[in-house]
């Protein structure tokens, strides 16, 4: 089915942004994961342990760019991230990447592609598949003002690295057991550490919401601009503060800012977590795209 198509791979982020930058600044929202990553290992390189790293470009029939991908998930599956594209594209790329000879356990991103990509590793391999998170992307146009609470937003200090790291490890964990998952189910946590919490506060992006008494009582993060792309998340509340309005106040205000610069807030919420689609959504945030994470085993 593939034979039609081309896959060319690199792992040369640069070289891939010289052949993809003008797809992802067309269709910037969809491709914020990729394009976000694109730049982060052009500036800080691959994460360490990643088997098989690569960017791709598939090309069809009629030499047409027919769908982008990448394999840079800092942890097990080190599951490879698509980008829409049709169903002989994706089979195209899945029979390229099971062709390099590293193992494929898993698939990340955009729907029906992954599904697509995720079967015909599966039958290549004579594995199972297991949805392991349904995400979706949304995006702010118009901000609904929340409930104002104490307080307000400030950058994270250099004393508060150790916190914002647990924070941030916290939320993965709480993400999963909100969602009716076992603990550390989505694999994120241990794949952040010390060094990434001081790379996102040198950025300005990581913050925390401080009360009235300077006591911090949540955290929230955002990846640099992409392409006119601010990925707003985590988004983390410690249990004994939650349902105060700080989760709300804290968004709108990264959101308000983003909107300020002429630049488009987009996140993701996990399907199974109620509570985060509500807040949201009740912010003005409005559904893209769904995602999916498939393990292959």
């Amino acid at each position: 089915m593939g034979d039609a198509y081309d896959v060319w791979f690199t792992d040369d982020p640069e070289a891939f942004l010289a052949r993809a930058g003008a797809a992802l600044a067309a269709d910037p929202v969809t491709g914020t994961v990729l394009a976000t990553n694109a730049h982060r290992v052009a500036e800080h390189g691959f994460p360490p342990g990643l088997p098989d790293q690569w960017f791709a470009l598939v090309t069809g029939p009629d030499g047409e760019n027919a769908g982008m991908a990448m394999r840079t998930m800092p942890f097990a599956p080190w599951a490879p991230y698509l980008m829409a594209m049709t169903d002989e594209a994706a089979v195209a790329l899945a029979e390229a990447a099971l062709a390099r000879g590293a193992e494929i356990g898993g698939v990340n991103g955009l729907r029906p592609a992954s599904d697509v990509f995720a079967e015909a590793v599966a039958a290549a391999r004579g594995a199972e598949l297991d949805v392991r998170l349904h995400f979706r992307l949304f995006e702010l146009r118009t901000l609904v003002e929340p409930r104002t609470v104490p307080g307000g937003l400030r950058e994270t200090r250099a004393d508060e690295d150790e916190l914002a790291l647990a924070w941030i490890r916290r939320f993965f964990a709480d993400a999963d057991e909100q969602a009716g998952r076992a603990s550390g189910h989505s694999g994120e946590a241990d794949s952040f550490g010390i060094d990434d919490v001081r790379r996102k506060r040198d950025e300005g992006t990581l913050w925390l919401w401080a009360d009235e008494d300077d006591r911090p009582v949540h955290l929230v993060a955002a990846n640099p601009p992409s392409y006119g792309v601010v990925r707003i998340g985590p988004v983390y509340t410690p249990a004994a503060e939650r349902g105060r309005g700080w989760a709300g106040a804290a968004v709108a205000e990264v959101s308000r800012r983003v909107l300020a610069r002429g630049e488009r807030p987009v996140l993701f919420t996990d399907q199974a977590n109620p509570t985060s689609n509500r807040l949201y959504q009740a912010l003005g945030y409005e559904a893209v795209v769904d995602t999916v994470q498939i393990d292959i085993g």
